[in-house]
């Protein structure tokens, strides 16, 4: 069935979006979407996308990573290869407002389906190309996962600068990222065509947001083009940069302006360090970051963790303690605010998920069960307008 919110109730109510990505970095980026209220179709081969088979799962194509990506969707198997498929695809773009892949680009021309020709057949249509690299360049045309990405834009290599060994961060960093980038400007194509009523083809190339996500700060004094400097913001490349250790755990605390170092010093008996001109404000405590957090950390680990964040409050200086995994469903202020949400999947099992972080005053939109293979592949073509014959054409294991 459709999803339970009207138009009325959604910021993107009534706006239909035909998904053919797999794995984390598209169907991110249209969880956004659907969270916002979007229809998001998710056009699957038969053999359904490969993280319906990763991580643990209850039934046989709802596995963990799957159900953290797929919320609010609806799922339609067509195998591409047949004639039949792409004919109902093409009904399907008729009536739709976004499609987004993760393909080559040669690989959708030989299907019919590039921007082109689909932008000709419907012209408020938004076309987005997700690839690993931007079209043209250099690397056009190869394979780009997480881990490549993560190595190719620098994060790596961040990691090395801190640790000593190169590595990669233990979440699926650019997936995530150039998901969320994905779909902003999915949502700015849109708003543009709101004012010119033409969609428009575009393109999200991992490599190139990475990049940029990760110079936002590192690109430090290479800013300087006439005169560089070196690159890499040293605050946050510091080994030291990490929870302080105290006296019966840790704490995640962070001094930032000039007032919060002193009152830390001050308070901590270290008044010679509150006036030592190292650290008197922001540009020489970052010239001696490594000096700074190296004495803060013998400083805390003199305490417990209750006397440091107790001062902290009574300082106003950020801190808090580290969460486990395992800490987070159960957070005083995460469930206060009712992130994690258990839903029923029709069958009288539940599931939980994360609801959407952002809340809108008029955009009302519940987690809903990510859709089970084909659930929906009837039902979507019917609303194509596709007769009983042609669906039944398509000789796939369809769900009523």
């Amino acid at each position: 069935m459709k999803p339970a919110h009207s138009p009325q109730q959604a910021a993107l109510g009534g706006i239909r979006i035909l998904d053919l990505t797999t794995v984390v970095f598209g169907p991110y980026a249209s969880q956004v979407l659907a969270d916002y209220g979007a229809d998001v179709v998710k056009i699957e081969a038969p053999g359904g996308d490969s993280t319906r088979n990763t991580g643990p799962s209850r039934e046989a194509g709802l596995a963990a990573i799957f159900l953290g990506i797929n919320r609010n969707k609806r799922s339609v198997v067509l195998d591409l290869k047949q004639p039949a498929a792409r004919e109902a695809l093409l009904a399907l773009v008729d009536g739709a407002d976004v499609l987004m892949h993760s393909m080559r680009p040669s690989k959708m021309a030989k299907l019919g389906l590039d921007p082109a020709t689909l932008c000709a057949r419907n012209p408020r249509l938004v076309y987005a190309g997700l690839y690993g690299f931007g079209a043209g360049g250099a690397y056009d045309g190869r394979p780009a996962y997480d881990d490549i990405i993560q190595g190719l834009s620098g994060v790596a290599d961040l990691m090395r600068r801190q640790t000593g060994a190169p590595q990669y961060l233990p979440t699926i960093a650019a997936d995530k990222t150039c998901g969320l980038v994905a779909a902003h400007a999915i949502l700015a194509a849109l708003f543009q065509r709101e004012r010119t009523g033409r969609g428009q083809a575009l393109e999200v190339p991992m490599y190139e947001s990475m990049a940029s996500f990760v110079m936002v700060e590192h690109l430090y004094g290479g800013h300087l083009s006439s005169a560089p400097g070196a690159m890499g913001y040293p605050r946050v490349l510091t080994q030291w940069r990490r929870p302080y250790a105290t006296a019966d755990g840790h704490i995640c605390m962070m001094p930032y302006t000039d007032s919060h170092w002193q009152r830390f010093f001050t308070h901590s008996g270290r008044e010679d360090l509150a006036a030592d001109p190292r650290f008197a404000d922001i540009a020489a405590r970052t010239r001696h970051i490594d000096t700074l957090y190296a004495l803060t950390g013998e400083i805390v680990a003199g305490r417990d963790t209750a006397h440091w964040l107790a001062l902290c409050r009574q300082l106003e200086i950020p801190a808090a303690p580290i969460n486990r995994l395992e800490d987070l469903p159960d957070d005083p202020h995460l469930r206060s605010v009712g992130l994690f949400v258990d839903v029923d999947d029709g069958h009288g099992q539940a599931y939980r998920y994360v609801r959407s972080p952002v809340r809108l005053a008029d955009s009302k939109v519940a987690p809903a069960m990510a859709p089970r293979l084909g659930e929906h592949t009837r039902e979507v073509l019917r609303e194509a307008g596709l007769s009983e014959a042609a669906i039944a054409e398509l000789a796939l294991p369809i769900n009523p």
